[in-house]
């Protein structure tokens, strides 16, 4: 393949697999409307970091054994499946504050959620969703050449995880305005459901689609 031609299909691959709605986009509106645009920064962070962990185990080989060894893949598939449902879990056990006091303190409530565990959020989220491996790795494995040079591959890799920060962080912003954000507080608790339930479905399917 063309060098040019691998690169716009890489890009053209990244681009469509990152917007589609999937577990990524849910927790970072999940932690931006309730923690703030900090939270859903840092959860964009983590979801970019965790992107490099698919990277970097499809471009060492790893991902030959993954295709060879499916009881691997199954079990990252039952992990991913299970934190999903155990974040959907925590979502829907979440009492809403007053519609009142949310309104009030919309814009300058403290995110209840620490840098760290916003960041660990985002990365698990990813490095734990069958979706992105098998994004990854078919884009290595399909589109990819092998005689690419690593550098080009790394770079590959590298804009990934850029495309998974750039988009995930516009999320974060557009659902952190205050206007928005605001007018979502008042409506937490349907909210929660709606993202609780998504996230426990999306967890059941990985699950029960792995046990198929």
């Amino acid at each position: 393949m063309h060098p040019f031609t691998e690169l716009l299909a890489v890009a053209t691959i990244t681009v469509l697999a990152v917007i589609s709605p999937g577990p990524d986009f849910a927790m970072v509106m999940r932690n931006s409307y309730l923690h703030g645009r900090r939270a859903g920064l840092l959860s964009a962070l983590g979801i970019a970091l965790g992107v490099q962990v698919h990277v970097f185990y499809t471009m060492f080989g790893v991902a030959l054994l993954m295709e060879h060894a499916h009881g691997l893949l199954g079990v990252v598939k039952v992990l991913g499946a299970a934190y999903l449902v155990w974040i959907g879990i925590q979502t829907l056990r979440k009492r809403a504050p007053a519609a009142a006091a949310a309104a009030a303190d919309s814009a300058t409530a403290a995110p209840a959620l620490s840098a760290s565990a916003a960041l660990k959020m985002g990365f698990l989220t990813n490095a734990l969703n069958p979706k992105t491996t098998l994004f990854v790795v078919s884009t290595y494995t399909q589109v990819v050449d092998a005689g690419t040079p690593l550098p080009v591959q790394f770079g590959y890799g590298l804009f990934m995880s850029l495309a998974h920060l750039a988009w995930f962080g516009l999320i974060a912003c557009c659902f952190t305005t205050p206007a928005l954000r605001c007018a979502m507080q008042r409506r937490q608790r349907l909210l929660d459901r709606v993202i609780g339930g998504a996230l426990l479905g999306l967890g059941l399917a990985l699950g029960l689609g792995n046990l198929a």
